[in-house]
């Protein structure tokens, strides 16, 4: 199994939804620096089950615990190693599914990939894997303290924030269960998903993640252009389904007059439709991106199906199950974003001798 992340600073994960643990090795990481355990813990927090009425009620505490690469509150240099006691497991939830497959799971693609899968809480193919990355891009934003790294709920559904990021008060995202820092727009998106919820159903939508304070030069020209790089981070999130830049798709609506985003004798831009990357390369810019995620496969509600055979069957999901991913991937895309940053800031120290 392919199971690393990053270049020059590189994150390698284990673990399963129903296992005892998760955790990781971050290789590469730079000595000297203080970490602040605090700082990791809360973004574990706000990624944790149970924190509120409209995600899966699966109680974890999500302690993260240090192994190496960290002495006396300092990185070291070498290998960062960690891990994440599973304590709140109901496996018992999933033994009606152990020979069907559930529509728009990983479970029939697995079983065909390996001959065998685990099918207690997805195994491996469970969200409960982001928690591995969340500890990864905690450090990295440490090491990237100057640069600011701001995502929220930008639609679900149908309800869209309809403001522009600039107009957005980012202080205000965590000032309710959805995260969206537009208070008026961040309770229809709780309704929505509470009626969801009450059907036994789910429900998709958008993350935007805005980094500002990006300096001129991340990223490589080629092969991991700065925006291919971010792409692939997330579109590795369990139900992400799209990913845009800049203008997006919009774009492609657009005359080159139209979307050229003209100088500034500062180097500025008066516009900012290439989303502060060019030619793969950062530009100054806020960097700014949104990531489409699908409604959840696992719904409260019977659902044709076939088993291992072949033979039609009824599945219904059972136990607790996020209605809508989307408020607990907001640090997920947080964190994929810095550690996407960090691995290609530390690449770019290498390519200019007066780096040095």
């Amino acid at each position: 199994m392919l199971n690393t992340l990053g270049n020059l600073l590189s994150l390698t994960t284990f673990g399963e939804s129903h296992g005892p643990a998760y955790g990781g090795i971050i290789n590469n990481f730079p000595a000297g620096l203080t970490v602040d355990f605090d700082k990791i813990q809360h973004e574990l927090d706000r990624r944790k089950p149970g924190q509120s009425a409209i995600v899966t009620q699966r109680k974890e505490s999500d302690t993260v615990k240090f192994l190496s690469g960290i002495f006396e509150g300092k990185t070291t240099g070498t290998p960062i190693g960690f891990i994440i006691e599973n304590e709140n497991q109901k496996s018992k939830d999933y033994d009606h599914i152990a020979n069907s497959y559930r529509p728009s799971h990983a479970d029939f693609t697995y079983d065909q990939k390996y001959g065998l899968r685990d099918y207690r809480g997805g195994g491996k193919s469970s969200a409960r894997e982001t928690i591995n990355w969340v500890v990864a891009g905690a450090l990295a934003k440490q090491l990237l303290s100057d640069i600011k790294i701001n995502a929220y709920v930008s639609s679900v559904g149908d309800i869209f924030c309809e403001k522009p990021y600039q107009a957005l008060d980012f202080s205000k995202t965590e000032s309710n269960e959805v995260r969206c820092p537009d208070a008026e727009t961040a309770e229809k998106m709780i309704e929505r998903i509470k009626e969801i919820k009450k059907e036994g159903n789910t429900i998709g939508g958008t993350i935007t993640c805005v980094i500002k304070n990006v300096p001129v030069g991340i990223g490589e020209p080629v092969f991991s252009k700065l925006q291919a790089e971010l792409a692939k981070a997330m579109l590795n999130i369990n139900a992400a389904k799209g990913f845009e830049y800049g203008s997006g798709f919009c774009g492609a609506k657009m005359t080159g007059k139209e979307h050229n985003d003209l100088f500034n004798e500062d180097f500025t831009t008066k516009s900012n439709l290439s989303g502060g990357i060019q030619g793969g390369i950062s530009n100054g810019m806020d960097i700014y991106f949104r990531v489409a995620f699908k409604p959840v496969a696992t719904i409260l509600r019977p659902q044709e199906s076939v088993d291992k055979d072949g033979n039609a069957v009824t599945v219904e999901g059972k136990g607790r199950h996020d209605p809508c991913v989307l408020p607990r991937a907001v640090p997920v895309v947080e964190s994929l974003a810095a550690f996407v940053l960090a691995d290609l800031f530390l690449i770019n120290k290498t390519r200019n001798i007066n780096q040095f």
